[in-house]
C-alpha cells in the first residue's frame, strides 16, 4: 500500500500520489474483468461438478471406494503441472486435436486465445475435486440417517434430494465456492502458462510489472497487487453473511 501510494518510493521523497493507479487505469480495468471472468467461471463449474461428484460419493455401494480415489486424484497435483498438461492437451498442436483425427481443420484457440477457456478448464478440473471431497466429508456422516428418516415419512427421491441432501451440502458448497473464487482470483501460474498476452489477469500483470527491467514500474505492480487484494477482501466480506445464513438453517 505504501509503495502503491508513493509513500515508500524507490528514490526521491515520499509523496502521496495515485499515479500508480491512474497510469494503469485502462489496463487495470481490463485485467480486473479478465480475472473476474476466470474466477466466476471456474467457481461455477467447480461447484456444479464437485456437487455432482459428491452426490455420487456419498452413495453406499461398492463403487464408492473407486470413485473416491478417482475424485481425489487431482488434489495433490500442482497447478503448474496441471497447466502444462492442459497446454499439451488443448493447444492447436496438442493431443486433443490429434485425437480428433485431423490437423487440417481449424482448431479453436483454447490456449492463449481471446477467451480463457484452458485456464477455466484447468481450474475447474483441479478445484472440483476439492469441492467434492469437502462436501462428501461434511455430508456423509449424517446423510444416511436423515435419508432413511425422510423415506420412512414418505418422501420420494426428488424430495429427499431437495429437502435433505442439498440443505446438508449447502454450507460446504458455499464455503468451498468462496475458497475457489479467492484462490483463482489471485492465482498466477495457470494464467501465465495458458493465458493470452492480452488481456492478462491481475496476478500476471502484477508479476510482469514487478519483474520489469524498468524499476519505475514497481509502484504500478504494487497498485495492481493491492487492487487484487482489495477485490478478494471485498468478495470474502460480501460472502460471509451468506455463508452464516446458510449454515444457520
Amino acid at each position: 500500500m505504501l509503495t502503491a501510494t508513493g509513500l515508500m518510493p524507490l528514490a526521491g521523497q515520499p509523496r502521496f500520489s495515485l499515479d500508480a493507479f491512474t497510469s494503469q487505469a485502462p489496463d487495470l480495468l481490463t485485467s480486473a474483468r479478465e480475472s473476474l471472468l476466470i474466477s466466476m467461471s471456474a467457481t461455477t463449474i467447480s461447484a456444479a461438478v464437485g456437487l455432482a461428484v459428491a452426490l455420487l460419493l456419498v452413495r453406499a455401494d461398492r463403487l464408492t471406494r473407486w470413485l473416491t480415489a478417482a475424485a481425489a486424484a487431482p488434489v495433490p497435483v500442482a497447478h503448474i503441472v496441471g497447466a502444462a498438461s492442459f497446454a499439451l492437451l488443448l493447444s492447436d498442436s496438442g493431443i486433443a486435436r490429434r485425437a480428433w483425427g485431423s490437423v487440417t481443420t481449424p482448431w479453436p484457440e483454447l490456449v492463449g486465445g481471446p477467451w480463457p477457456v484452458a485456464i477455466v478448464a484447468e481450474f475447474a478440473w483441479k478445484e472440483s475435486a476439492f469441492v467434492a471431497l469437502v462436501i462428501t466429508a461434511s455430508v456423509a456422516p449424517r446423510l444416511q440417517e436423515y435419508l432413511e428418516a425422510a423415506s420412512m415419512l414418505g418422501a420420494g427421491a426428488g424430495a429427499r434430494l431437495r429437502h435433505v441432501t442439498l440443505p446438508l451440502a449447502a454450507p460446504a458448497l458455499y464455503g468451498t465456492g468462496v475458497i475457489v473464487f479467492l484462490y483463482t482470483l489471485g492465482s498466477y501460474e495457470v494464467a501465465w502458462v495458458l493465458g493470452a498476452a492480452y488481456p492478462e489477469s491481475l496476478p500476471v500483470m502484477a508479476y510482469r510489472l514487478f519483474g520489469s527491467i524498468d524499476v519505475t514500474t514497481r509502484p504500478q505492480a504494487a497498485a495492481v497487487a493491492l487492487t487484487t487484494t482489495l477485490m478478494a477482501l471485498g468478495a470474502a466480506a460480501a460472502s460471509a453473511p451468506l455463508i452464516r445464513r446458510v449454515s444457520a438453517r
